[in-house]
């Protein structure tokens, strides 16, 4: 029989990739949502119970039924502006939910997680690529969220020998070859799939947010990484965890970094339909670049980024093309 895995968030972008992934690797995700940003019909690999992380009664009611070997947590508020907004909303789910998730999974004998954390928590770069070492200043309360339960993992691991890694995902992008499952959120905040819906003619025109910056055309810089390849590393870090592995962090990027007019000339070219761009100010939180050091995947979890931003690009237009039933 497979093991069972619960996947909090596992009806999100994300999240259901890793079930996806989970399921080709032998393992049966358990999916733990409130749908709040998830989708039930994404949820196609294993059950979905429906709860919340910071309902500690319902986390316990689940993995005494299921008996997971591990949980994965994904279930985050994850826009950076309206964290700026509302921080304290940002640090009752991310924060608190992820502590109560951690004590359901003592109390029901699950001894490891792996953790959705992101680039966020190192702020302006100091230097490039960065690295797990890089200085951890996030100028936002949603990446604060972030670092803060990733600290809470070390001391739980210390004290009660609970393990974790945390993956430091940069920008998630693209979606399932095969079209199964792909990016929607509501409202749509991320680079990709706006300017497909621009493109689209799906609401308003693309806005870059920011072009005097000290980058080579004046836009952000990020690192875009194709969430089946993140899907992978969520694989990889269970069987690390479940052999034995001591709590640690990983980068999840691949090392080449694209600025925002980079990719809208992709964008122009995947689709070969015009894209009206507007310029905007910058962004409260948002570093000017970001791009990851990824070795630390490579040497311990034998992981390495398969796919290009060509199939980034490609992928998520097939998808998005689809949701809009046009053909590619």
């Amino acid at each position: 029989m497979s093991q069972n895995v619960l996947v909090a968030g596992g009806a999100g972008y994300v999240g259901s990739h890793v079930c996806l992934a989970l399921k080709e690797a032998g393992f049966t995700p358990v999916v733990f949502d409130n749908l709040c940003n998830g989708h039930a019909e994404f949820v196609q690999w294993g059950p979905l119970e429906i709860g919340d992380v910071r309902d500690a009664a319902r986390l316990d009611e689940v993995i005494t039924l299921h008996r997971p070997v591990a949980v994965m947590q994904l279930a985050a508020l994850t826009e950076i502006e309206d964290s700026v907004r509302e921080p304290d909303r940002f640090h009752d789910n991310n924060v608190s939910g992820t502590i109560k998730l951690i004590e359901a999974a003592g109390r029901g004998r699950v001894e490891v997680m792996v953790f959705s954390s992101s680039c966020a928590i190192y702020g302006d770069p100091v230097y490039l690529p960065m690295d797990e070492a890089h200085p951890q200043v996030p100028p936002s309360p949603y990446g604060r969220t972030k670092l803060m339960v990733e600290q809470a993992l070390a001391d739980y691991s210390n004290d009660a020998g609970f393990r974790s890694v945390s993956l430091r995902y940069f920008n998630a992008a693209g979606a399932d070859e095969l079209g199964r499952i792909g990016e929607r959120h509501h409202p749509e905040t991320h680079a990709i799939p706006l300017a497909l819906q621009a493109a689209l003619g799906q609401g308003a025109g693309f806005r870059i947010f920011g072009d005097d910056y000290d980058t080579r055309d004046g836009s952000a810089v990020r690192d875009y990484v194709h969430v089946t390849d993140l899907a992978d590393a969520h694989v990889r870090a269970l069987h690390y965890l479940l052999a034995g592995g001591a709590t640690t962090a990983f980068n999840l990027g691949t090392g080449t970094g694209t600025t925002v007019k980079e990719l809208i000339a992709i964008i122009r070219s995947a689709t070969r339909l015009p894209l009206e761009v507007e310029v905007a100010s910058r962004r409260p939180g948002d570093a000017p670049c970001l791009v990851a050091d990824n070795l630390r995947a490579r040497d311990i979890l034998g992981w390495k980024p398969a796919r290009s931003l060509d199939d980034i690009v490609r992928s998520a237009w097939r998808w998005h093309a689809a949701e809009a039933r046009l053909p590619t």
